[in-house]
């Protein structure tokens, strides 16, 4: 737009904005604040006088989806090409159980797996422990061997099913015990297809699940980045999470900008061995919450893409495309999820759903209405599975690439976005990176700041949340919810007990040597490992071995 028409719309829009003050008697407004749930304030009409400030430019902003800066997307011609994937967690009870669940979600249309695993397993306990009593299989599935990760895909094709396993502080463990599940279906490394979240510096920043101090937690997933880019060159080796970020309480600039931030901190180190970024960049992967927020979403996920491409190519020189694109799963958001009323969830999580969409995910799960309360039910699990299959069939989103692409208001918040986050990266930056901010408790303290403003915006009623503190019902009859029965903790001892029995104690013994001789000498732990858990060396005892020579972690309080 020329100046002069801009100095036109300027005053067009001056002129309206008086008729509308002098008529305010006659036009009603409704009470509070407008703002958006991370309370970044919102005008009545955004024009483009909005996008001036930024010296917008259409090729230099947005470009064209599948080109730099990725801004609209990162395949070309996107959903049109292929659907996201959709990819419900699932994981629950025994293998065996999460096994069917599973097959029942690929025969209902999914095409993608994402494992959950139960507290014990992210802790990286036996079934057996002590630490383990009464957790097993409730929140997700309990994996303590290989034995239990042959029997979760038992019938599943892995050259052919892509699979997510959520899982960060055993991470390394849990991957050899994959991979030698597909070695034994045959199937070559390099069909091997799938992401582990792997993600540990967002642990200590907000979900708290760590086995190891920091630093050698860090070179635990490089040594899984430096050898799946040998030996899985189309494996995601690690899923940089602001999921976790974003539920502890962060708003969506700091879910953006300490999520990145995290993925810089894996760069440097994968740099530090000497990789080049163009060998293993194109495999990192993100994972973003969507919260309620329409359109702060949308435009998170936009900035997200633009501001990795230009940090990748400015800062660390990257050449190849792959290396530029920000790729993400995406989950609803399972704060947002309410006991109160939980039937009100299900239209939650598809405004969420479709502002994902909207955003270019390009993987997507759905919550289940019920998961406030318990692990999904079937029923309510493929509602969820619907509510995706709904949105990429019926409602005609899917077949145009960023559809709010041009938006004023949507261009110029995801300018904002940008511009906050990347405040945030650099404040990091100065302090000597992420870890080092982790260290001092700076993302932490943010958080919980953040956290504890909106607590407070929901009591004083600034902020609604549907049938908690607003539109109030009284309590229906509670509905069936999954039960996670005692014997499942009964039936994996005792599989444990009669697998110590079973395996060679030589091979046992002289693996887990090897697995010690290596953490001692700091070199790269995946082959090791992998040859461990071949000898049904079971994950505690992995842990243990690294624990004894790297310690444990133990948070000091920061704030």
């Amino acid at each position: 737009m020329s100046d002069s028409k801009m100095d036109q719309l300027k005053k067009a829009q001056a002129e309206w904005e008086q008729r509308m003050i002098a008529g305010e008697k006659k036009v009603p407004q409704r009470d509070g604040c407008f703002t958006t749930l991370s309370d970044m304030e919102v005008p009545l009409l955004s024009t483009p006088a909005d996008l001036e400030a930024s010296g917008f430019d259409y090729m230099r902003d947005l470009g064209f989806p599948g080109e730099f800066p990725y801004t609209r997307g990162v395949q070309r011609n996107m959903y049109r090409g292929k659907l996201w994937t959709m990819r419900q967690f699932a994981g629950f009870s025994s293998a065996k159980e999460t096994n069917e669940r599973f097959k029942m979600l690929l025969e209902q249309g999914q095409n993608g797996l994402s494992t959950a695993f139960d507290m014990p397993t992210l802790m990286g306990y036996d079934a057996d422990s002590p630490k383990s009593k009464g957790e097993v299989g409730k929140c997700g599935v309990a994996v303590s061997s290989l034995e239990d990760m042959e029997e979760l895909y038992a019938g599943i094709p892995l050259g052919d099913v892509t699979t997510s396993m959520t899982i960060n502080g055993p991470a390394i463990v849990i991957l050899a015990m994959y991979f030698a599940v597909a070695d034994k279906q045959g199937v070559p490394h390099h069909k091997v297809k799938g992401t582990l979240q792997n993600d540990i510096l967002k642990e200590y920043i907000a979900q708290k699940e760590w086995l190891f101090p920091v630093k050698h937690a860090v070179d635990l997933v490089t040594d899984t980045i430096e050898f799946c880019t040998k030996e899985y060159p189309n494996w995601n080796t690690v899923s940089i999470s602001g999921y976790h970020i974003r539920e502890a309480g962060a708003t969506a600039v700091q879910e953006l900008a300490f999520t990145l931030a995290d993925g810089l901190g894996y760069v440097e180190e994968c740099l530090k061995r000497g990789m080049k970024i163009d060998d293993f960049a194109p495999r990192l992967s993100f994972f973003f919450d969507v919260h309620n927020d329409f359109f702060e979403e949308i435009a998170k996920f936009r900035a997200a893409r633009r501001i990795w491409a230009r940090l990748m190519r400015e800062r660390y020189g990257a050449k190849d495309p792959k290396s530029l694109m920000l790729r993400t799963h995406a989950q609803t958001a399972g704060v947002s999820l309410t006991a109160q009323q939980p039937y009100n969830n299900i239209v939650r999580v598809a405004v969420q759903a479709l502002a994902g969409i909207l955003g270019g995910t390009n993987s997507l799960h759905t919550n289940s209405m019920d998961e406030t309360l318990a692990l999904p039910t079937q029923e309510s699990v493929m509602i969820a599975l619907r509510t995706q299959q709904i949105i990429a069939e019926e409602s005609g989103v899917a077949n145009i690439a960023d559809p709010l692409g041009g938006s004023y208001f949507v261009e110029a918040l995801t300018n904002r976005v940008e511009k906050d986050a990347l405040d945030y990266i650099r404040r990091i930056d100065e302090m000597g990176g992420i870890v080092a901010a982790i260290e001092n408790g700076f993302p932490q303290a943010e958080i919980a700041n953040s956290a504890y403003h909106f607590q407070r915006q929901l009591e004083a009623k600034q902020k609604v949340m549907v049938g908690v503190n607003k539109y109030k019902a009284p309590e229906a009859k509670r509905m069936d919810t999954l039960y996670i029965d005692r014997s499942v903790e009964k039936n994996q001892i005792q599989k444990l007990a009669e697998l110590r029995t079973k395996r060679s104690p030589q091979a046992y013994a002289e693996t887990i040597r090897k697995v010690r001789e290596a953490a001692v000498a700091g070199q790269n732990l995946c082959g090791p490992i992998g040859e461990a858990v071949k000898a049904y060396a079971t994950l505690q005892e992995v842990c243990d071995t690294l624990r004894g020579v790297y310690g444990e972690y133990r948070e000091t309080g920061s704030f």
